[in-house]
């Protein structure tokens, strides 16, 4: 089995910064690409950032320039640091990981979500 285990959300002032990380851990023979996600009450579940294997990075237009993904592929771990951050990135966030598994199978997995609130 894999665990996708999520940190570092919390409260910040509108302009501030947080930095988030997802460690996966269990029976992982490689990670491919790793993502975050986002979603805010009543609204559905959208992509953030993407990042592959080899470093390559997608971001959401609502985030670039402000939002940069990045991952230790020796600690199976994606980050994501937020920057001048607004009041509607308010959300829980949710990473997701592409994993092929020591059996040899690939399946995606899900963290189980770190809330973000922006407020003053």
């Amino acid at each position: 089995q894999v665990q996708l285990v999520e940190s570092g959300g919390g409260l910040v002032q509108p302009g501030g910064s947080l930095r988030l990380s997802c460690a996966a851990s269990g029976s992982i023979l490689s990670i491919n690409a790793m993502h975050w996600y986002r979603q805010a009450p009543g609204k559905q579940r959208e992509l953030v950032t993407s990042i592959t294997s080899g470093g390559s990075t997608n971001a959401a237009d609502s985030v670039k320039g402000r939002f940069t993904t990045s991952r230790d592929n020796a600690k199976n771990t994606v980050y994501l640091q937020m920057n001048s951050l607004k009041p509607e990135d308010t959300a829980v966030y949710y990473c997701n990981a592409d994993v092929t598994r020591y059996d040899g199978r690939r399946y995606s997995y899900w963290g189980q979500g770190t809330q973000v609130t922006v407020s003053s």
